[in-house]
């Protein structure tokens, strides 16, 4: 099945969701702002997605910039940091067969899916 860690308040989360949903497979919404991936996941997921944990970091962020910009973190503490604050999580993420990519290009979703 495939999943998508979404936000509906995001133009690419949304695009990515409508390309999803005219696969015509099984699929499930993760809202993670609400429901938000705890560090064990967020490290698995980071797995998956085969990045260093600063990688999926929106680095634009209000919260980042006033809060983590410039400190030396450890990738413990980037996770942790997301965790503690979803919306430093980039967006989409689309995960299939135990693998993920950042889902913004929907092209690169396309031949994900494929």
């Amino acid at each position: 099945m495939i999943q998508i860690y979404h936000n509906p308040r995001c133009g690419k989360s949304r695009n990515c969701l409508a390309f999803i949903e005219q696969k015509n497979e099984e699929y499930k919404i993760i809202p993670y702002l609400t429901e938000t991936p705890n560090f064990k996941e967020l490290k698995e997921l980071l797995e998956k997605l085969n990045l260093q944990p600063i990688q999926l970091v929106r680095i634009k962020e209000k919260i980042w910039i006033e809060n983590y910009k410039g400190r030396e973190l450890t990738n413990d503490q980037v996770i942790q940091a997301m965790t503690d604050n979803p919306i430093l999580i980039e967006r989409p993420i689309v995960i299939k067969d135990g693998k993920a990519i950042i889902g913004r290009d929907l092209d690169l979703v396309a031949s994900f899916l494929d």
